[in-house]
């Protein structure tokens, strides 16, 4: 696909980032996607079960969904590793059309009804991955698209990021990054490249529906209703082709109202879902996700 658009998926051997890069897939786009998981069965949901996922299945499932994945291996908690990633993407595929910030340190304890004090120290480290880890590749996204003209540098981010959510490291990572989006635009004001943070909605992921099942009274309504990842994908990619695309640079944009905007939907399409993609029941309101 020599001519297809670029994308960078970082932390995407599941979760959301797995869900976005197969989205992007979906408009063939060629995707790198990054993670740490190489084996499946390294990493645990919130009830100790293993969770599936590496990045060369998010690869594979990018190339089934009609685009071209590239699976790389990165921790990006380590700067040298991530400096790595973006010097292979120049020299492969001279050019960055998309970053999305993804990666993020989920803590075991992340859903628990507990104030901070009383859970590890460790909940802290999404400071260090997915706060610092996204400005980290922010950087290198720009020093690759503002010589090129145009790219995008988007923020996973929630509603967490303006009320209580999972507790104030969780909050001050979403706060941070939609702050991100807002003073980077305007140090790329003028050069093609924008940078935007979208509140996603409840998603379903793994961990999501193992949620569900572990604290049904508290997240059997919330997964009801949740969007599948590959919905951002495609907002993303509306925002990219917007005719006003720099007039949204700089803001922290809800998805779904987004998406209404730029005529994406999330619903009412022959797309599988992302329950469908991992093998778990239809919701009992089948028009909650497509």
């Amino acid at each position: 696909m020599p001519d297809s658009k670029v994308a960078l998926v970082t932390g995407a051997s599941r979760g959301a980032g797995r869900g976005i890069a197969v989205g992007f897939g979906e408009l063939g786009y060629t995707v790198y996607v990054t993670g740490r998981t190489i084996q499946a069965g390294s990493a645990r949901g919130w009830d100790g079960s293993v969770l599936p996922g590496t990045v060369a299945e998010t690869a594979a499932a990018i190339d089934a969904a009609g685009g071209r994945g590239i699976p790389l291996v990165c921790d990006h908690g380590d700067d040298a590793q991530v400096a790595g990633l973006f010097d292979r993407i120049a020299a492969e595929a001279g050019r960055l059309d998309i970053l999305v910030n993804n990666a993020t340190f989920i803590h075991d304890q992340l859903i628990e009804k507990k104030p901070f004090w009383e859970k590890d120290l460790d909940a802290v480290r999404i400071l260090d991955v997915g706060l610092r880890s996204a400005y980290v590749a922010s950087w290198h996204a720009a020093r690759l698209m503002v010589p090129q003209g145009r790219g995008v540098i988007a923020f996973g981010s929630s509603f967490g990021g303006s009320c209580y959510m999972h507790g104030p490291a969780y909050g001050a990572q979403k706060a941070g990054v939609d702050k991100f989006a807002h003073d980077m635009e305007h140090d790329l004001r003028g050069t093609g490249v924008i940078a935007v943070s979208i509140w996603m909605g409840p998603l379903v992921t793994e961990r999501s529906l193992i949620a569900r099942d572990t604290n049904p009274e508290q997240y059997a309504d919330f997964i009801e209703s949740a969007e599948n990842p590959q919905f951002t994908a495609h907002i993303i990619d509306a925002i990219d082709c917007a005719p006003d695309r720099e007039a949204l640079s700089g803001q922290t944009l809800i998805g779904a109202e987004i998406g209404r905007q730029l005529g994406v939907q999330d619903r009412g399409n022959d797309r599988p879902s992302y329950r469908e993609m991992l093998g778990s029941p239809r919701p009992k309101n089948p028009a909650a996700v497509y």
